[in-house]
């Protein structure tokens, strides 16, 4: 294969892996005595949902409402499926998420709430407390998304703010609990998938607020008022690690980004190219981190170590991009645009970056692919990478040389994969 058909392929390998329909199934309960309600939330949630119609007996009862995003929906017959904003949340969400609390309070202990989790849920699972307006919700969202806080520190916040996340989601009801989750955060800790809704929270409004300080949100009155009333103790707090309600709960992560970074790495070894997997948890501005590789990809191709070429330079996790300019462009593409400036056309170096949800930021790409001309063949087209860089435009970058990855929604999310092919 041809170094670009090798990087997607692998990309395919490591999407395949998250599959809900593949690998959902073997994590499915036996049903319970009384009635199964199944609840989802995220970019997975349509397929999560498909896959336990199409393995749920059909003598067992079984119904529910899962949320994805805007054109992530699939048909299911059992398990209604809502569409909804994503990344900042809309009226479609708040209303089916006021359905899902309402019938998970209607659960008696006979039953079974089946939560199917996946990244995406914090926006599509939003249910404002009392006093927070959904423009209020809104423009916290957009303040989070824009200041480059980690996904972990974004769901502290968004947790305090919700009447059905943080563990609320579990709380509501009297029935056992299983939460099946596909992780989209770095470390697969259920308390930041979706800002788990059947996990314990251990953060507090205190943290919230100081994560409101460290990165200069502009909150709106009524958000900082309640996060102020909480850290006072005048309103209750998440249900936190060791309440007793979690004894009737089970968070179980089916899907990582560890797991796709191995799937591709035996994709790369079938090939006998080398596969060297170098974290599945990378964090860090993306333009900065593609430094740090371009200086390892550099080492190896002039001087052989400390890995010998040929091999794959795999890594996964969820950068994050402080937003200076106007652009269009995610973290994939920002990252490898940093990459080839860096790498300065070095020959026999290609690269992938690509989400594997589909969608690298707010376009319609996945990512995009780098191959060592991608500079030059550019700067003939009379296209600054620098300068594109400086506004946050890896979008513009790569789509006049036709080099973006399209895939249309994968509906799974196990965070960004990259690759650097050495040749």
């Amino acid at each position: 294969m041809d170094p670009r058909t090798l990087l997607i392929e692998s990309f395919h390998a490591a999407v395949g892996a998250a599959d809900a329909l593949k690998i959902l199934p073997a994590h499915l309960p036996q049903p319970p005595q009384g009635k199964t309600l199944v609840v989802g939330a995220g970019k997975a949630a349509a397929a999560m949902a498909l896959a336990v119609e199409q393995h749920w007996p059909s003598a067992a009862p079984l119904d529910g409402l899962a949320i994805t995003r805007y054109r992530h929906g699939l048909l299911t017959n059992r398990i209604k499926v809502i569409e909804a904003g994503h990344p900042v949340p809309d009226e479609s969400g708040v209303k089916a998420a006021q359905e899902i609390l309402r019938r998970a309070k209607t659960l008696g202990q006979n039953d079974l709430l089946l939560a199917l989790v996946s990244g995406g849920g914090s926006s599509l699972l939003s249910l404002p407390v009392d006093g927070i307006c959904m423009d209020d919700l809104r423009a916290t969202t957009k303040e989070l998304l824009r200041c480059g806080a980690p996904i972990q520190d974004m769901n502290v916040v968004r947790k305090h703010l919700s009447s059905i996340q943080g563990g609320r989601l579990a709380a509501a009801c009297k029935a056992r609990v299983l939460a099946l989750i596909i992780s989209d955060v770095t470390g697969d800790d259920p308390t930041h998938i979706g800002s788990g809704p059947c996990a314990p929270d251990p953060s507090t409004y205190q943290d919230a607020l100081d994560i409101i300080v460290r990165y200069g949100i502009k909150a709106p009155a009524a958000v900082a008022a309640h996060l102020a009333r909480g850290a006072r103790g005048e309103t209750a707090e998440t249900p936190k690690p060791g309440d007793k309600l979690f004894k009737r709960v089970e968070n179980r992560v089916i899907a990582t980004a560890q797991g796709s970074l191995q799937a591709a790495a035996s994709f790369f070894s079938a090939q006998s190219i080398t596969p060297v997997v170098l974290g599945d948890s990378v964090t860090g501005e993306a333009s900065e981190v593609a430094k740090v590789y371009a200086a390892l990809a550099r080492q190896i191709r002039m001087h052989g170590e400390p890995f010998k070429p040929p091999l794959a330079l795999i890594s996964g996790g969820e950068c994050t991009v402080t937003v200076r300019g106007n652009g269009r462009g995610g973290r994939c593409s920002e990252f490898l645009l940093s990459l080839a400036i860096e790498l300065e056309g070095m020959a026999g170096v290609h690269a992938l970056a690509c989400d594997t949800d589909g969608i690298d930021g707010s376009e319609d790409n996945a990512g995009a692919v780098l191959a060592p001309h991608s500079l030059g063949r550019a700067a003939a087209a009379g296209i600054s990478g620098k300068k594109l860089l400086a506004n946050n435009d890896g979008y513009s970058f790569f789509e006049p040389l036709d080099d973006l990855v399209v895939t249309g929604p994968t509906r799974t999310n196990v965070n960004d994969y990259r690759v650097i092919l050495v040749l």
